[in-house]
């Protein structure tokens, strides 16, 4: 019998992520979604019942696990409801806003033996990986430099609640988790955090510009998100002390199925922008890039339901990401560097990953 998933929220992130990754996965199923908009999913969806108020998944004993896929400002109360009707739980991230409210869903899930998973799903981007397999290989040496860019060009402030002013609001919230999660699997923990984060177009009202450098005690991490980048930026820059490397394109996942393509279809997850791998002597080659493929977020939350496998994303490492997200605005709002404050638990937890 499938897992049954009740998706909480029928805007972007589920239309466009969670509802095709599940429905390519094998062994799940989504049998119920909350939304205002019935019409939309019984034409789009057969078969799928809508439910105005998502306390009726909650109730529905033909749920098994749910995705909260609301405003981030809603995630962990949505998460905390879930976990105490006894369902297994994917929190879109950011996992929460404030990382008391992530450690406590973390430990409600252990003590209810509920999975609770944070959908960091770009952890299977091609530029990611491509990237994070040929630094592991050294093909640059000992990283000394890293850079890593979210760029967008959307000049026009938008009529949606993720560019509304807010504690949920702007793109440190939207944007920078991704980042900042990439950063902590490839080099665990950072000793501080330095970020300058503004709201720069004309009548934006949540901030669309953010910069912030991580430390760690022999290199640096520079991670930006920006909504004014017309030309763009290389995805990452990566300088170390045998050579550089450049990944000038982003993923193609997001683009495949926003027009609609089935995860798994032919070309799926391929990257055609390949690496340029700098050396000392100044010359160039090009590493084809690693093929990228999201549907292991599912298949990972599937196995740890079903076989008690591995959880893709588990609590503390989504937890970490919240605590670097706080220091960040704590480092804008006072102009300073911040040191993030880590449990025992977040740090174990990184000292278990193959960081570089």
């Amino acid at each position: 019998m499938p897992i049954r998933f009740g998706l909480i929220g029928y805007g972007f992130a589920a239309r466009t992520f969670h509802l095709p990754l599940i429905q390519a996965t094998p062994g799940l199923e989504v049998t119920i979604v909350s939304t205002s908009r019935a019409d939309e999913v019984a034409q789009a969806l057969p078969g799928v019942m809508a439910v105005k108020e998502p306390t009726e998944i909650l109730r529905s004993d033909a749920v098994d696990a749910v995705v909260v896929a609301t405003p981030h400002d809603s995630h962990a109360s949505w998460a905390t409801a879930a976990l105490q009707a006894g369902k297994h739980v994917v929190v879109e991230k950011p996992f929460a806003l404030a990382v008391g409210e992530a450690r406590a869903l973390t430990a409600m899930a252990a003590a209810r033996g509920r999975l609770l998973s944070a959908f960091h799903n770009r952890r299977w981007d091609s530029d990611f990986l491509s990237v994070a397999s040929a630094i592991r290989a050294g093909r640059i040496g000992r990283p000394i430099h890293f850079e890593s860019h979210f760029d967008r060009y959307r000049p026009q402030v938008r009529q949606r609640w993720r560019e509304q002013p807010g504690p949920a609001g702007g793109i440190w919230y939207d944007l920078a988790p991704h980042l900042i999660d990439q950063a902590l699997q490839l080099f665990g923990l950072p000793s501080a955090v330095e970020a300058n984060i503004a709201t720069l177009r004309t009548g934006a009202s949540a901030p669309d510009w953010a910069h912030a450098v991580l430390s760690y005690p022999a290199h640096r991490v520079i991670i930006h998100a920006s909504m004014v980048a017309a030309g763009g930026s290389p995805r990452f820059t990566i300088h170390g002390d045998q050579g550089s490397l450049i990944k000038k394109s982003l993923d193609r996942q997001e683009a495949q199925l926003s027009a609609g393509m089935v995860p798994g279809a032919k070309g799926w997850g391929e990257d055609s922008d390949p690496l340029q791998i700098w050396n000392s002597d100044g010359r160039w080659e090009e590493l084809p890039a690693l093929a990228g493929d999201q549907r292991h977020f599912y298949r990972g939350v599937l196995s740890a339901i079903r076989d008690g496998g591995a959880n893709p994303v588990p609590g503390d490492e989504a937890s970490a990401v919240v605590a670097v997200i706080e220091a960040g605005l704590r480092s804008a709002e006072r102009g300073q560097s911040e040191t993030a404050s880590f449990s025992d638990a977040e740090h174990a937890a990184f000292s278990r990953l193959s960081t570089v």
